[in-house]
């Protein structure tokens, strides 16, 4: 069930959500969060497929809870023309409407753009997907991993000699659910200014691409000449800029060119400030391999990763500890500013998830939210807010064209 909304910078808007696993869900969630009222529209008899993802307990999705927390869940077969009118309902009284299936099948379903901006002329819709609603790639299959691919951002992780990796984290998904959470919101902006609504196509490999902050510049800019790629541990166009191996955990070290002095300072090495070899950062980078080798001999003389962070530290350079998972969640600091928040769970009981990245000064931060079991909010939705009497809820729980799972 999910808890009383507390009231936020999107109270009083209504979203209709059609979208599963972790782009769309992230858009949503975080308007949840903000106070909006989402309604998730989930196909029977499973619902989004992360309710299957784990870990589970008591049948229970933390994956599902992570993504859903503060939506209300119903399940309609919108296949069934008892179900189209149910969405098409559910249409007319939203300020949006978001779903992240292939290009295509939304239109097949009989809710493409063309139909549901004829149903409700305010309406923001927006569609995610891997390659975008047009141009030759639209219709592959693709999830996160696969637009890493094709966007290039793999093919420059890893070890230079290596073959490319990925991290082990939903970045590109996030990222264009974040993406997607900050259209809508400017189109609903719009549309207190122009009374229209419109049609939004986000994409993970345009998220991705824009992800491309210096590689396709320097392609261009070099004529052509330089092609980044891997470059393992250490940036190819800046130095230094690494990650360099401490007595216990790789430290990650940067210093741009008003940083050098002060790297060179804490290293009490203050006659490389003025080193021809080293005063500028194209002259670092040509002689990388030394410069790395000096940093990485004085952190082995130091011997002692918390001395050569503080000394670091001490002189401004940016550096950071590459800290484990359970040392994230353990970490008091980020508990203490809701980085990491504590969440109950009537299933799950308590434990902790990532916080809300977005803070505003005239609202709390994490809001006390659950997330539904599959079908929850069927009737609290179909009678309190599409007006639907208790017989007609019945018969359509009869002919299952709705359904739940309080097992979810």
């Amino acid at each position: 069930m999910v808890l009383a909304m507390v009231k936020h910078i999107l109270t009083g808007y209504r979203v209709l959500d059609l979208t599963h696993v972790l782009a769309g869900p992230t858009a949503t969630r975080m308007m949840a969060e903000m106070g909006a009222e989402v309604i998730k529209v989930e196909f029977p008899p499973l619902g989004d497929i992360a309710r299957s993802l784990p870990i589970k307990i008591n049948g229970r999705s933390g994956y599902y809870v992570q993504q859903n927390r503060g939506k209300k869940s119903i399940s309609v077969d919108i296949k069934t023309e008892s179900g189209k009118l149910i969405l098409e309902d559910l249409i007319r009284c939203s300020d949006v409407f978001i779903e992240n299936f292939a290009p295509g099948v939304i239109s097949r379903l009989g809710f493409g753009w063309d139909k549901v901006s004829q149903l409700n002329s305010r309406l923001v819709m927006c569609s995610i997907s891997a390659f975008g609603q047009d141009g030759e790639m639209s219709g592959l299959p693709g999830f996160d991993y696969i637009a890493s691919a094709y966007s290039g951002i793999m093919g420059v992780t890893g070890e230079r000699s290596g073959a490319p990796s990925f991290p082990m984290a939903g970045i590109g998904d996030v990222m264009t659910g974040s993406n997607a959470f900050a259209a809508i919101g400017y189109a609903l902006l719009h549309r207190e200014k122009s009374g229209k609504g419109q049609f939004l196509d986000i994409s993970l490999i345009d998220s991705y691409m824009h992800c491309h902050e210096v590689n396709i510049e320097v392609y261009e800019l070099s004529q052509k000449k330089i092609v980044p790629t891997r470059s393992g541990h250490h940036h190819y166009a800046v130095c230094p800029l690494g990650l360099f191996k401490g007595k216990s955990r790789y430290i990650c070290i940067i210093a741009l060119e008003n940083q050098w002095s002060a790297l060179c300072e804490a290293m009490d090495q203050p006659e490389l400030i003025k080193d021809h070899k080293f005063c500028t950062n194209e002259q670092r980078v040509e002689h990388s391999v030394e410069v790395i080798n000096i940093v990485q001999k004085w952190i082995d003389q130091v011997g002692d990763d918390d001395k050569v962070i503080r000394l670091l530290e001490e002189k401004r350079v940016p550096c950071g500890p590459v800290l484990t998972v359970d040392e994230v969640v353990e970490n008091k600091s980020y508990r203490a500013r809701g980085t990491i928040r504590k969440i109950v769970d009537p299933k799950l009981g308590e434990f902790y998830l990532p916080g809300m990245p977005i803070r505003f000064s005239d609202f709390e931060q994490n809001q006390p939210l659950e997330a539904s079991s599959l079908g929850e909010d069927n009737q609290t939705v179909l009678r309190d807010i599409l007006g639907y009497s208790s017989q007609k809820i019945s018969d359509l729980t009869e002919k299952k064209v709705i359904f739940s799972d309080s097992n979810t």
